[in-house]
């Protein structure tokens, strides 16, 4: 069962599908688990939906949310700013304790890439959440920005673009608008990948609010509940080495899950082998 549902930010209409196996929550609450969209992207990239639609599977109940100014919810279109993120995943929590079909009890989250790094940051401020996987997520932006733009060449050209951003905002109030691939390249073979009508620019205090951006800081606050850690082995996207921080940084229960058969988009593959072990980890920490 799929109900459209709206949630209110600062004024801003934002537009989720909270979705609902078909007879579960009529018996009992459910578990649930809130899906975040990655960088730019909405709630039915092929990411975000493939993996609320696996959950399901498992019997448990999704919350899919458009973040302001992405896909049909309100807002600057193309203003993604890390922590306003993380405010609306607790507002989106909110929004479950309020639902009677949801156990209020056994709320999780579920990201990639950038909403694999908001997750880990909502849950570490937010005893809420019960269980949290991040799968290409990252942990501390400064450094991922530096194994994105990993020459001399690239570092000071995107540091540049942060610069000319402050100095024409603080001149002008006016954003500078930057290429999605020069905040974060995506090689082409990828691009696929990326959610359909997601946005292909963005003003410069998004890669700014990305660049300050540290969950790092807050991931040790996670443990004592569960914490899975998925990244492709060799992420052409978002460098390996920032879920390995986050493992380092993390307490336990966390579990670090290096993958040698998918690249950045892991839920977007449908990879049988992400699947089981989700479902696996699932059952032992979080079951529905």
């Amino acid at each position: 069962m799929q109900e459209r549902i709206t949630i209110d930010y600062r004024g801003l209409k934002l537009t989720g599908l909270l979705d609902a196996p078909t007879g579960a929550c009529a018996e009992k609450p459910c578990a649930a688990i809130m899906v975040l969209h990655g960088f730019g992207g909405n709630k039915d990239g092929a990411s975000t939906r493939l993996g609320a639609a696996m959950l399901a599977d498992f019997g448990y109940a999704t919350l899919r949310l458009d973040m302001p100014g992405c896909g049909e919810s309100e807002g600057e279109r193309g203003r993604v700013i890390c922590l306003e993120q993380v405010e609306c995943v607790k507002l989106a929590l909110d929004y479950l304790e309020s639902r009677p079909q949801i156990d209020s009890a056994r709320l999780g989250l579920m990201g990639s890439s950038f909403g694999g790094a908001v997750s880990v940051y909502a849950a570490g401020t937010d005893q809420r959440v019960g269980a949290v996987i991040s799968a290409g997520g990252w942990g501390d932006g400064e450094k991922k920005f530096r194994g994105q733009h990993p020459s001399p060449e690239a570092w000071a050209k995107f540091t540049g673009i942060l610069e000319e951003g402050r100095r024409r905002k603080a001149e002008t109030g006016e954003s500078l608008m930057v290429s999605r691939f020069d905040i974060v390249p995506i090689p082409e073979h990828l691009r696929q990948g990326m959610s359909a009508g997601g946005h292909m620019a963005f003003p410069a205090e998004t890669a700014q609010s990305m660049f300050d951006f540290r969950a790092n800081d807050v991931v040790g606050r996670i443990a004592p509940r569960p914490l899975l850690l998925l990244h492709s082995a060799m992420d052409s996207v978002t460098p390996t080495d920032q879920s390995i921080e986050l493992f380092r940084r993390a307490g336990q229960p966390t579990d670090l899950i290096l993958l040698s058969d998918v690249d950045h988009f892991a839920f977007g593959e449908n990879n049988p082998r992400v699947r089981a072990i989700v479902q696996d980890w699932l059952a032992k920490y979080f079951p529905a």
